[in-house]
């Protein structure tokens, strides 16, 4: 049908007198070359692939669950909307195809140092970064603060695979090239891009398993909204990103180890002893509440300090402030308070904050501005 699609839109572009264009063979290879002249005033926008749901295959078309991730191309993820040459200059690039659950900081770090070297050309308007559901909103604040540019970053997946009957794949890829050309999006710092809402890289987390709907911005809200065919936007992200984050990775190799012990009823030390001994520079404690510290754990906090680990307080709860000097005395302690940010993402900011400083006054300061 795709196909049947395309052949009549050329036949139309032809006696409209646009046969020289289509000589070119651009059509036929619209999924990884730009389609349109230099002058047609549409924005390029650059496909990074690294796999996902959005890329996955199942075995029957009502497949959405135990299906395989990150099978299908770049290219074919494209073919497969052919509507995106209506609204930008298409490439394809493949940089990884993994399920994001297997995301490393070496994924980041890479993704991160093409991003901005694509961001630096001329020809570039925009990126639209195609990515597993699973680890998106932790990809999406870590180029949040890794970006250097403020040019749209857009990071787009899916809920079903893409042999699912009512895949949402190829609407969300549409709407995702659409936001990252769009002029309105600028400076608005890496956004997320699903189910027609606009999400901030920072703020939004997954919150549903397995429906469309899943990644919101709880209590915040959303950006705005894809319709028409455009964005509308309702709310401005105001703590600094992309292009006014002072952390640089163009040099680095790998990021400091920071993990995250989770706060529970009966826990204790064991594994956060384990982390320290085995390398750790920084520890989330996902506490309890408002980031309480049991009885059982804070000896071990306050040890795993002394050695020289920074300690962040968050909270398991994910909305709402972690109150510097709430419920731990974090000046006594020479602990930092995480703000809004939850477990996983606080962990992205403390690994950047390490590459920088270890002064935890520095590194509370960065958790206010970020």
């Amino acid at each position: 049908m795709l196909k049947t699609t395309a052949h009549s839109m050329a036949r139309t572009a032809v006696a409209a007198g646009l046969a020289a264009l289509l000589m070119t063979g651009a059509a036929t290879h619209a999924a990884t070359a730009a389609t349109a002249t230099a002058d047609d005033g549409l924005p390029n926008v650059t496909i990074l692939a690294t796999g996902g749901t959005i890329a996955g295959t199942g075995a029957t078309s009502t497949t959405t669950v135990g299906y395989t991730a990150a099978k299908v191309g770049v290219d074919k993820l494209i073919e497969a909307v052919p509507e995106l040459k209506k609204v930008a200059n298409v490439k394809g690039e493949q940089v990884f195809q993994i399920a994001s659950e297997n995301m490393t900081n070496e994924h980041w770090l890479k993704l991160a140092k093409r991003v901005n070297e694509l961001l630096a050309q001329k020809d570039v308007d925009g990126i639209v970064i195609t990515h597993g559901t699973d680890t998106i909103e932790e990809t999406a604040y870590f180029l949040n603060l890794t970006v250097k540019s403020t040019k749209p970053v857009v990071i787009v997946g899916a809920m079903r695979p893409s042999t699912a009957i009512s895949a949402d794949g190829p609407v969300n890829l549409y709407n995702a090239v659409t936001l990252a050309g769009s002029k309105d999006a600028v400076g608005k710092g890496v956004l997320v891009s699903l189910n027609d809402q606009i999400n901030a890289g920072r703020d939004v987390t997954k919150t549903n398993t397995s429906t469309a709907d899943t990644f919101r911005t709880p209590e915040l809200g959303f950006l705005g909204y894809m319709q028409d065919n455009k964005a509308h936007f309702y709310r401005q992200v105001v703590r600094k990103h992309t292009a006014e984050a002072e952390f640089d990775i163009s040099n680095l190799d790998s990021l400091p180890q920071v993990d995250i012990v989770y706060g529970y009823a009966n826990n204790n030390r064991t594994a956060l002893d384990a982390l320290v001994k085995a390398g750790a520079k920084g520890i989330i404690h996902a506490g309890v509440g408002d980031g309480s510290l049991s009885n059982a754990m804070k000896p071990g906090l306050v040890d795993a300090r002394k050695q020289g680990v920074v300690i962040v307080r968050s909270s398991r709860v994910g909305n709402g402030i972690v109150a510097r000097n709430g419920e731990a005395n974090d000046d006594e302690l020479d602990f930092v308070a995480s703000d809004t940010l939850n477990p996983q993402k606080a962990r992205i900011l403390l690994m950047l904050a390490l590459t920088r400083t270890t002064d935890t006054k520095a590194i509370q300061k960065m958790f206010y501005t970020y």
